[in-house]
């Protein structure tokens, strides 16, 4: 299968030495934009993997993915810069990270994963299992093994 196409759009506050799709950088099917004040996105055509969306499933093949990567504080302005029509989706079940979360100021949601794990799962869902996608992860076995 075909790698399903990935624009990744980062705060611009993100720290890129913290974030998990940075081993990703040159894979040929990601493109990596930085959300600076006054950035807009054309989202239009986009599967965006958003948490509290309508379940990912097999009718959405076809459709690249957005992913919003930054902390669940900064999200907001992320989402602020998209326009166009995209499709909003979730990972369905119950899955959890295993990215230890250290937030002292902001509440993550329960159902909210790592970016890479995200993409990983999204892609899973959609018959691209690439396991590669995971190589540099420092969490990757257990975040695997979790899913069993």
């Amino acid at each position: 299968m075909t790698p399903i196409k990935t624009t990744v759009i980062r705060h611009y506050r993100e720290r890129i030495a913290k974030c998990s799709l940075r081993f990703l950088h040159e894979r040929p099917e990601m493109t990596f934009l930085r959300c600076r004040p006054g950035f807009t996105f054309d989202a239009t055509g986009f599967t965006v993997l958003a948490v509290e969306a309508p379940p990912l499933s097999l009718a959405d093949a076809g459709r690249p993915f957005l992913l919003l990567d930054s902390t669940w504080r900064w999200l907001p302005q992320l989402q602020a810069c998209l326009c166009g029509v995209w499709v909003p989706r979730s990972i369905p079940g119950n899955v959890k990270t295993a990215y230890p979360r250290s937030s002292k100021v902001f509440d993550d949601p329960p159902a909210g994963l790592a970016s890479i794990e995200a993409l990983y799962l999204a892609r899973r869902l959609l018959g691209d299992d690439d396991p590669s996608l995971l190589d540099g992860y420092h969490w990757k076995e257990p975040f695997l093994t979790s899913l069993g």
